[in-house]
């Protein structure tokens, strides 16, 4: 964990395993998310607790929880339930930036 006791999280799409976006969590997060099997994140903005899709219908269903060697990184491996696209710029993955 961080100072700010945020957890980043790598979610990732259970059948493609694409990585579809990148989130923080942290202690409560992650137990109503380990709780509900919805994936709840905190929101540094706002700074407040978020499910995702409560608002937008993009909801994520944890499947699986990996954490890396030094358990200071999560990838929440999830089914993603929803009526649009998982990122807020209208598409199905947050990352489709080319680096050049």
């Amino acid at each position: 964990m961080n100072s700010l006791d945020l957890i980043p999280v790598i979610v990732i799409d259970f059948y493609s395993k694409e990585v579809i976006m990148f989130a923080y969590t942290n202690e409560l997060c992650l137990r109503l998310t380990l709780v509900t099997k919805f994936c709840h994140y905190y929101n540094r903005t706002d700074q407040s607790i978020w499910m995702k899709g409560l608002e937008s219908g993009n909801l994520h269903l944890v499947q699986q929880i990996y954490t890396d060697c030094n358990s200071d990184c999560l990838v929440f491996s999830v089914l993603i339930l929803q009526t649009g696209l998982v990122c807020h710029t209208e598409r199905p993955s947050c990352f489709y930036k080319l680096l050049k």
